[in-house]
């Protein structure tokens, strides 16, 4: 079990925490220079996620989303884990050092994150010219859509798990479609009420349809022995 932080029981709210922390994040950010920005997120209000933001790395602002690495951990819940220092790529190209550290109330339960972005572009330029010089490879960034909008989120998740499938969206077959619900479903794009809307659009299904894959998906998933 990832560990909590020592805050005596019941002495603190999730909503008392996040104020805490969103005073510091201005001090942390200046601290770690102007090529940093800290991201304090509030996870039970997905779409206007962004409590607090301090230094301007991804052009983010206060109000805005989740993005696909919010999602992973409202998906994973309680049993979401630290992340640091994993590379992200911005959708401008630019290319991030990141850290993701899951915010539990005094009870254990996740309820936001905080998160902290380096922009190493240059650095990792140079890098390059040296890894060249003594042959290492360098480590490829994960992009990430680092935006206000959580449909942009979900739209860039969906055209990444459907390029894997192959065909166009509206030609996927049923146990393709399934597939596809699979991943999407792993990624905690459902755990967002207003995706299936977007996500039966993408597909050219009603809703109606779209909830009876995800039963069956869901159903599927289950049997598997374990």
């Amino acid at each position: 079990m990832p560990p909590v932080v020592a805050v005596p029981r019941g002495a603190f709210s999730a909503d008392d925490y996040l104020a805490v922390l969103g005073g510091l994040l201005e001090p942390m950010a200046r601290a770690l220079g102007g090529r940093t920005e800290v991201v304090l997120h509030d996870f039970r209000r997905p779409e206007h996620s962004i409590v607090a933001i301090a230094g301007d790395v991804t052009g983010r602002h206060p109000g805005g989303s989740v993005t696909e690495i919010g999602l992973a951990i409202i998906r994973a819940g309680d049993e979401a884990e630290e992340s640091y220092n994993y590379t992200t790529q911005t959708p401008d190209g630019r290319v991030l050092k990141s850290s993701t550290v899951p915010l539990r109330d005094a009870a254990g339960r996740v309820f936001g994150a905080l998160c902290v972005n380096v922009d190493i572009t240059e650095m990792r330029m140079m890098s390059r010219v040296l890894q060249d010089m003594i042959g290492i490879d360098a480590v490829t960034p994960r992009p990430v859509t680092f935006v206000d909008d959580i449909d942009r989120v979900i739209g860039e998740v969906l055209q990444e798990e459907t390029e894997m499938l192959g065909p166009r969206p509206s030609g996927l077959t049923k146990p393709e479609r399934l597939q596809l619900l699979k991943a999407l479903d792993h990624r905690g794009v459902f755990s967002l009420q207003r995706s299936v809307t977007q996500v039966a659009a993408y597909l050219g299904l009603s809703r109606a349809t779209l909830y009876n894959d995800l039963r069956e998906m869901r159903i599927g998933k289950d049997d598997q022995p374990t």
